[in-house]
């Protein structure tokens, strides 16, 4: 490809400090019709890049169909001469499920679901959607419906099929005193699926199929990661909730995440429990992070600012130009910036919100949940779903926040600052299936907040996330050691551990994903822990090969991870 169509790392974090990250977006289309001769669909080569740039594929067969018909064509002429097809939606994913990167792409073809598969239908208690519609436009039209959902992750340039496929989610418990509105979940977006439709093999071709809530087959499809086709969705969704979140950033961290036997009204668990909905960032080498507190509202709490738009913190979704700097040395090896930096980022936050006005705002459910924009700094994050009781949630932050500064001033000490990102934790509920409202649902087999039929009590999930600018020097190092004490640390009665799957996991000392180990051995053990006999990862791989046996919707990574 021609020098111009790419853009180094250095090169992007410097274009940051001046504009919006619109490099992200790609910008150039090819036709290629004829590199694919026969091929059912107009073929073009473009650009992919996912979120944290560490995945590029340049020159990528990619079609758009126009029709759910049209990717069963796809499939078929893919079987037929030996291809594979990997569902594209907005690339807002760490992982290589689409792709690996540096992939041989000669015989693979992105499916670009975003142009045309976008159609919505709504009714009084469930959307019928196309999954390459964005969570933007899903929202919107829910909105407008009187509908939403509890709880949603923070970008809305997601598309719902992605979404779906790594189980994605918010941060969502009843509050103390709190009942769950029907049609709602607190646990994943797929626990709320009622039916979808996949392109699925059928004898002796592609076709599609539509499973119900109660096909002991959907179990495989509700959490896929990217090892099937889904071109349709019914989700339950629930009347529309206001919503207040409240912004501190007064509380000093070791507050936050005190011991159980320490901690106080400012603890992390007491501020959940007030409000059933929170998220914590923190920089390191900080002492106060930012939390946000979200608490259902029907009526405009007297100080609160209204809002009717999402993504009102725009402080956090432009780089200036110090930030750009601070960036452009840390890649180039002088990390010793580091905590000038985190602090940096975290005197915007507070002053950002004080000049914006936006530490206390209220409106309807996604004008508050909506954060994360395109322009927000890339980083790459490693992350884990923790599975536990919610009288245990404070030992599990306490737990990793003492060991994460442990091992971040361990390195400090030796002249070295792999994380320069923050710390992200939220909580959510499980999913479960009586808050599908569909009578014998099953559970997603491979979603990271199943519940555990053997341990009954384990009715949360705290999510660990832990960020950095990649190509930080020794980020993977560190990320590879807490890996392992996380795995180690959260186990018995007490806990168990899970990937994040659109995060970093199975990380060495050199790359993400790379852990043969936990790729083959430790993710297989944590999906099927406690689950009934025949009824875990291997089922659900069983399933997908089942439906998909010539390993269409496959790829190299995939094929290590569910062979």
């Amino acid at each position: 490809m021609d020098s111009s169509f790419h853009l180094s790392r250095r090169g992007l974090l410097a274009a940051a400090g001046a504009a919006a990250l619109t490099a992200w977006i790609p910008a150039f289309r090819v036709p290629a019709r004829a590199d694919a001769p026969g091929f059912p669909l107009p073929l073009y080569r473009q650009a992919y890049q996912n979120w944290s740039e560490e995945i590029t594929i340049e020159n990528a067969l990619t079609c758009a169909p126009t029709t759910p018909a049209d990717v069963v064509a796809a499939a078929n002429w893919a079987q037929q001469n030996g291809y594979r097809l990997r569902p594209k939606g907005m690339g807002h994913n760490w992982s290589p499920i689409l792709l690996p990167n540096g992939a041989d792409t000669g015989k693979v073809i992105l499916v670009d679901t975003t142009q045309h598969l976008t159609a919505v239908g709504i009714d009084s208690s469930t959307v019928t959607a196309q999954t390459g519609v964005t969570m933007d436009a899903l929202l919107a039209a829910l909105e407008t419906a009187g509908l939403g959902f509890a709880a949603i992750p923070a970008p809305g340039d997601i598309t719902l099929g992605g979404a779906l496929a790594i189980n994605a989610h918010g941060s969502a418990i009843p509050a103390q005193g709190e009942s769950r509105l029907p049609g709602t979940g607190y646990g994943s977006l797929s626990n709320l699926i009622r039916s979808l439709t996949a392109v699925v093999w059928s004898g002796n071709a592609f076709t599609l199929k539509t499973f119900t809530r109660t096909d002991p087959a959907m179990k495989a499809f509700l959490t896929h990661l990217g090892r099937a086709f889904v071109t349709e969705v019914t989700l339950e969704v629930g009347v529309n909730q206001r919503l207040r979140c409240q912004s501190r950033y007064d509380i000093q961290v070791t507050d936050v995440f005190a011991a159980p036997s320490a901690a106080g009204s400012n603890s992390f668990a007491s501020l959940l429990n007030a409000c059933g909905r929170i998220e914590v960032i923190w920089f390191p080498f900080t002492t106060v992070p930012w939390i946000k507190l979200w608490t259902v509202s029907p009526s405009r709490p007297l100080l609160s600012k209204q809002v009717t738009a999402p993504y009102n913190y725009t402080f956090a979704n432009f780089i200036d130009q110090q930030q750009s700097d601070y960036i452009e040395q840390i890649v180039a090896g002088d990390v010793s910036v580091t905590p000038a930096f985190e602090n940096l980022e975290m005197s915007i936050v507070g002053s950002g919100l004080i000049t914006t006005g936006t530490w206390d705002v209220w409106g309807w459910s996604k004008n508050t949940l909506l954060y994360v924009q395109p322009t927000t700094l890339r980083i790459v994050e490693a992350g884990y779903a923790v599975l536990t009781a919610r009288a245990n949630i404070q030992r599990v932050v306490s737990e990793f926040y003492t060991r994460y500064v442990s091992r971040i001033n361990a390195y400090r000490a030796q002249g070295r600052y792999p994380m320069n990102g923050p710390v992200e934790i939220r909580v959510t509920g499980l999913d479960q299936p009586s808050e599908t409202g569909v009578g014998g649902a099953v559970t997603p087999q491979l979603s990271s907040v199943r519940p555990r039929p053997d341990h009954p009590e384990w009715d949360v999930c705290v999510w660990l996330d832990m960020g950095t600018i990649p190509g930080t020097p020794q980020c993977n190092a560190f990320y590879r050691e807490m890996e392992q004490w996380i795995f180690a640390n959260y186990t018995g009665a007490y806990a168990a551990v899970r990937p994040e799957w659109s995060k970093a996991w199975a990380i060495t000392n050199d790359a993400a994903w790379a852990d043969t180990t936990v790729l083959t051995s430790t993710v297989r053990s944590a999906v099927n822990a406690g689950q009934a006999a025949g009824d875990g990862f291997d089922a659900a791989r069983t399933t997908l090969n089942t439906y998909d046996p010539y390993r269409v919707f496959s790829n190299t990574f995939l094929d290590v991870l569910l062979p």
